[in-house]
């Protein structure tokens, strides 16, 4: 499992991070611990997870739940040395947790406290924001996005102060590192901007959603990326599963996150089975794993880029770790390319 930079931050975390958002929904402590206990048998060393976790669907009753597993696993274990947890503060708008308040300075403090004791825990590596305050253009607003009734003086003073206070837990020992999710270019522009003119915490990563079938990053975020040294952690990395194929020809597993969630968060439309039947096509041509095929191809950007793996069962999580090293060739990125141009923005 190689091990990559996180940003500038001189933390090195494997080449995969593991997911958690189904442990304590569609998993138990047990299946959760099991899962921890692979990954780390496999190299890795890097795991997300959010106050709101788990999700599908985001529960009052179990908000902080995934916090906790992980907490338990960490008491039992006693293997924090070398663990790279990464955790987030709940955007605005989502009322199973603290009533749909955004994220203020002070909700940053209480909220790292929280995950702090949840965790049990010291100290978290990454505190990322799950969504900024005033929205974006991910989760499939794209085909809606309009920005024009942003206040940018607002979003400014906003930053500055939830900077301010990163400053302090990250003195205070709290978090080391600073990061972001479902951003765009602009907003991880400013953030930068103003942690560079002011000493602040620098952001270290941006935790957005891509993979073959979701691109929206290869363009401007890219470029911000690499120029600013800011790591790619690539959420739903198979799209939600579809790229599996378990979802092929419009069926719902049992025990599936499409069991709980039909449309996938807005990824089923009409468009979406060809394309997948499309990719498939390349991994069976090649003898590849459609899983590992995908994972490999978001490991293969050139801005550095880590897929956040997540499964509901140690089959699924023993091949996405199979992924690790991976290398496709150029005839396979060319079919790939391919299939893109016949199937773009499918969802």
């Amino acid at each position: 499992m190689q091990k990559l930079p996180l940003g500038r931050t001189g933390i090195q975390v494997s080449e995969l991070c593991l997911g958690s958002m189904t442990w304590g929904s569609q998993n138990t402590e047990a299946e959760a611990h099991a899962q921890i206990d692979m990954a780390m048998d496999h190299g890795i060393n890097f795991l997300d997870t959010a106050e709101m976790y788990p999700t599908n669907p985001v529960r009052p009753e179990t908000v902080g739940r995934t916090e906790e597993i992980i907490g338990a696993w960490l008491a039992a274990r006693r293997r924090r040395d070398g663990l790279v947890i990464a955790t987030k503060i709940t955007g605005v708008g989502q009322p199973a947790v603290r009533g749909g308040e955004p994220i203020t300075a002070a909700n940053l403090r209480a909220c790292v406290e929280d995950s702090l004791r949840r965790l049990r825990t010291e100290v978290i590596d990454l505190y990322q924001l799950h969504w900024p305050n005033r929205g974006g253009y991910h989760f499939r607003r794209n085909w809606t996005y309009d920005p024009t009734g942003q206040d940018r003086a607002a979003t400014i003073a906003h930053m500055q102060d939830v900077l301010v206070e990163a400053g302090k837990l990250v003195g205070e020992g709290k978090i080391r590192a600073f990061g972001l999710s479902n951003e765009t270019a602009w907003g991880t522009a400013q953030w930068l901007r103003l942690s560079d003119l002011n000493g602040w915490p620098r952001v270290a990563s941006v935790q957005n959603e891509y993979s073959l079938l979701c691109r929206h990053f290869d363009t401007d975020m890219a470029e911000l990326c690499h120029n600013e040294d800011v790591t790619l952690l690539a959420f739903s990395p198979l799209a939600a599963g579809l790229l599996s194929g378990k979802y092929a020809g419009d069926v719902t597993p049992d025990r599936t996150r499409r069991a709980a969630t039909p449309d996938l968060g807005g990824r089923i439309t009409p468009q979406v089975f060809p394309a997948v039947a499309a990719y498939l096509g390349v991994a069976a041509a090649h003898g590849l794993d459609p899983c590992q095929m995908a994972l490999a191809f978001v490991r293969s950007r050139p801005v550095p880029t880590i897929p956040i793996i997540g499964a509901t069962s140690l089959a699924q999580l023993r091949t996405n770790l199979g992924a690790a090293g991976l290398v496709l060739s150029a005839e396979v990125q060319a079919d790939l390319a391919a299939v893109r141009r016949d199937h773009p923005m499918p969802f």
